[in-house]
């Protein structure tokens, strides 16, 4: 028999154990992933995986492969999300790739987080994760061009490039205002909230405001009409909403594998 390991999808949290029926098959090549007790009312999702293509060799070759590993990180998403939307269900999900070389290894590892596990399940419980990114709208025309009128003389000409600048300074202002105050505003529905201040990959400048937001599941319906509201509230501002998703970005650095 070939080699293999054990891929752990996610922790649910639930009362009872949930049902198996309609789970997504998960990793190509893998068993279907299947839910056993780990403790209490916490459950593992776990499958056997072949090394030969998810063994330490293999995947330092294949994580050079980027439409390989989107196609693994879609098919574990799937997976949590599944579990995500099941009744009574909190669910952890575990990072990409999270693999243990047997079951009694992954338990080992696992039960002495019960602890921290329950820390989480208070903090994400009924919530559901919102991504909001809020960037410059482009300008346009001779706003964008910047164009400078006609000057009679070399003062009227410094005078009318001052005023230029503090126009595109007033304008600049005015949409960092509005990025701000679009944050208070979904801040205050959302239980918790975690801001990126870094430069995502591929853009120039950072965004005026990137940021998931753990937003209670009833509230969804308040938290994209105020995201619509702050959308149309000003033209100075594009405004992108993605989710709901799992709670990834609410589970403390220690909590994953």
């Amino acid at each position: 028999m070939a080699e293999t390991a054990i891929y752990l999808y996610c922790i649910v949290h639930a009362s009872k154990l949930p049902s198996g029926a309609g789970v997504p098959p998960g990793l190509p090549g893998a068993t279907r992933p299947a839910l056993s007790t780990l403790a209490r009312s916490f459950r593992v999702v776990t499958a056997s995986v072949p090394l030969e293509v998810y063994g330490s060799d293999a995947l330092e070759a294949s994580l050079r492969n980027v439409p390989w590993v989107s196609d693994i990180a879609v098919a574990h998403e799937r997976v949590v999300e599944h579990f995500t939307r099941a009744t009574a269900c909190t669910v952890i999900p575990m990072k990409l790739f999270t693999m243990f070389s047997s079951e009694e290894l992954a338990y080992a590892a696992m039960r002495p987080r019960l602890h921290e596990f329950q820390t989480i399940v208070r903090r994400i419980a009924g919530c559901e994760e919102w991504g909001v990114r809020i960037t410059p709208r482009a300008a346009s025309g001779a706003e964008s061009a910047g164009e400078m009128p006609r000057a009679a003389s070399g003062t009227a000409f410094l005078a009318a490039k001052k005023a230029a600048r503090d126009v595109a300074r007033q304008s600049a202002g005015a949409v960092a205002e509005a990025a701000e105050d679009a944050y208070r505003i979904l801040s205050a529905i959302a239980r918790d909230v975690r801001r990126r201040g870094d430069t995502p990959e591929g853009a120039t400048s950072p965004p005026l405001l990137d940021a998931a937001f753990l937003v209670p599941s009833t509230r969804r319906k308040r938290f994209t009409a105020a995201v619509t509201k702050v959308a149309d509230s000003s033209d100075r501002i594009s405004v992108t909403l993605t989710g709901p998703w799992p709670s990834y970005n609410f589970i403390d650095s220690g909590s994953n594998a």
